[in-house]
């Protein structure tokens, strides 16, 4: 039988003890992902593996959604944000890694150079790795806009012989590209917002908004646009194709660009390849004396990619009394 000293013992103990951890409740914040710690989380099986042991997901939408519209809806996803989805889950990232996906994007991206092709180079370069493919080799983006920011000084007006005023002029080159080859092109002081809405097919003449076509080879673009009217001119672009992080092709650099004239024989339509028409011809080589042959030295700064989602607030939007030189990278 137990003795008064025991109970005076042990019941002052429990109370310092319950006092402890209401003190303890109050200062320490609560993270329950501590308790995952040394447990051996089961690897959720990818889409269509074949497992003998059942297996039931605890998750709410894993259990609402099958495999099988799961599969469908990320058939249906860009590449970019089948990326975004496999940092959800460990799940959604094994079944986003099934090659279907990749493979699909990628003779998208390179339909010029067709299939039998691809699959050359994906035997060869890339380990049979459609993934790998997408993000190692170089391929032009038709998500967005490649946007090349131009400044230059143009002197002012003088006032009362004092002060000699400069104004910083700001233009764009605006790019948009197409798998089927061809490009959509314009040259313009308006900012990215109100060009996006009009960089289409179906653009107004007064919009002065340009189509041409262009090839891929390597990271080197070849591209050409025609400017139309009674002295035709094209515009020869190349380019090198680039990304700040692996599978980004974010950047181009503008290499050279040059105008030409053509003669009338040679401007048949708007519908022909003028790439084909100018192929081979040399920078200082006019088809046309009224309209000489110019290498342009100056508004080369390097193309940036900004994705549609972007436009409206991308840093391209800013006037010249906010941001007067835009680097790159």
């Amino acid at each position: 039988m137990a003795s008064a000293s025991d109970f005076a013992m042990t019941i002052p103990a429990e109370l310092e003890s319950s006092l402890r951890l209401k003190t303890v409740h109050h200062f320490v914040t609560q993270r329950p992902w501590l308790d995952l710690y040394g447990i051996n989380v089961r690897p959720v099986a990818p889409f269509g593996s074949v497992s003998r042991k059942p297996y039931v997901d605890t998750a709410l939408i894993h259990r609402c959604l099958p495999d099988e519209l799961l599969f469908e809806v990320f058939a249906r996803m860009s590449p970019y944000d089948l990326g975004k989805a496999s940092c959800v889950c460990r799940k959604w990232k094994y079944t986003i890694r099934n090659p279907v996906f990749w493979r699909n994007a990628c003779l998208k991206a390179w339909q010029l150079s067709g299939v039998v092709e691809n699959y050359k180079i994906l035997q060869s370069r890339y380990e049979g790795s459609w993934r790998k493919m997408w993000l190692l080799r170089p391929r032009i983006r038709i998500d967005g806009l490649y946007v090349s920011r131009n400044t230059y000084i143009r002197a002012g007006v003088a006032e009362w012989k004092i002060t000699n005023p400069v104004h910083i002029v700001c233009y764009y080159r605006y790019m948009r590209f197409f798998p089927s080859g061809r490009f959509i092109y314009k040259n313009s002081s308006q900012k990215i917002k109100d060009v996006a809405k009009i960089m289409n097919f179906r653009a107004a003449k007064a919009d002065c908004v340009f189509t041409g076509h262009y090839t891929l080879s390597e990271d080197k673009v070849e591209a050409a646009v025609l400017y139309p009217g009674l002295r035709p001119t094209v515009l020869r672009i190349r380019l090198r194709l680039r990304g700040t992080t692996a599978g980004a092709n974010n950047r181009m650099d503008l290499l050279s660009l040059v105008t030409s004239g053509m003669n009338d024989n040679e401007v048949n339509g708007h519908d022909e390849d003028i790439l084909g028409v100018v192929e081979g011809w040399q920078d200082d080589e006019t088809h046309n004396p009224d309209v000489p042959a110019v290498s342009h030295k100056r508004g080369l700064t390097p193309f940036v990619f900004v994705p549609f989602e972007e436009v409206e607030t991308s840093v391209l939007n800013l006037p010249v009394e906010k941001m007067d030189y835009y680097v790159p990278g």
